[in-house]
């Protein structure tokens, strides 16, 4: 089993992050994509890749800060790291309309850069959305990203099925397992297997029965279990099928 999406360089897990990985490996996970919001965040993923066999890793700069962004500081740190072989996507990059920590344009500015680099390099990308998905949406049909994820995808399945239809893949996280969260839990529903993979977005988004503590890589056995407890298939299945999207998409 793979957390598609974790961030092991949170300072979060600082004091105590080969606890963290052995607790996730006691119950299956056996590798992990550490994904970051920072160009600077970026090179400690870069660091924990190279420590650590089973973790992957991936740089770009997150909505939150898109003012910061520059393409031309940007573009090189993103080229070089790239040259790592285990630096495996662009992001996380997006829109989040609903802090609005930077401007608007900033935000579609950096989320456009970003995707044309990706496409440059040939990487794929691991996009954010949050109160934005019209102009999200309108930026990947103009810019058509080659490989796609909506990481911790909690729009309605109408909303969103477009991104299915052009071959993407979605991310679910522990929100699926919240009592209100009947909308997401229809889209895992609807959702092929085949264009899913499972996250926790640790330290955040603990899941159900977890909420207020810090969350860890263990817990997306969790997210495996719901999908397949709507999807009436195993856990086995459920672990199998998502961890060779993970591979696919990623090229691990």
């Amino acid at each position: 089993m793979i957390d598609s999406h974790c961030h092991l360089a949170d300072p979060k897990f600082a004091s105590d992050l080969p606890e963290v990985l052995a607790r996730a490996s006691a119950v299956g996970v056996d590798r992990y994509i550490a994904i970051a919001d920072t160009l600077e965040e970026g090179e400690r993923c870069l660091a924990l890749a190279a420590k650590y066999e089973q973790i992957f890793c991936t740089i770009g700069v997150h909505p939150h800060g898109a003012s910061q962004w520059s393409m031309v500081n940007g573009q090189l740190t993103i080229a070089e790291a790239a040259k790592h072989p285990k630096m495996v996507a662009v992001g996380e990059i997006g829109l989040d309309y609903h802090y609005m920590n930077s401007p608007k344009e900033d935000q579609i500015r950096a989320f456009r850069d970003q995707l044309s680099l990706a496409k440059e390099l040939d990487l794929p990308v691991v996009t954010h959305n949050r109160d934005s998905l019209a102009d999200y949406l309108d930026i990947i049909r103009e810019l058509e990203p080659k490989r796609l994820v909506l990481h911790c995808n909690t729009e309605k399945w109408e909303d969103c099925r477009e991104l299915i239809d052009r071959g993407y893949l979605f991310g679910f996280t522990g929100i699926a397992t919240y009592p209100k969260s009947d909308e997401i839990r229809n889209t895992i529903l609807e959702c092929p297997l085949e264009q899913m993979m499972i996250e926790t977005d640790a330290p955040y988004l603990a899941p159900e029965g977890c909420r207020g503590k810090r969350c860890e890589p263990a817990y997306v056995v969790e997210v495996a279990k719901l999908i397949a407890d709507i999807k009436d298939i195993s856990l086995e299945e459920v672990s199998r099928i998502t961890t060779e999207n993970t591979v696919k998409f990623y090229g691990l």
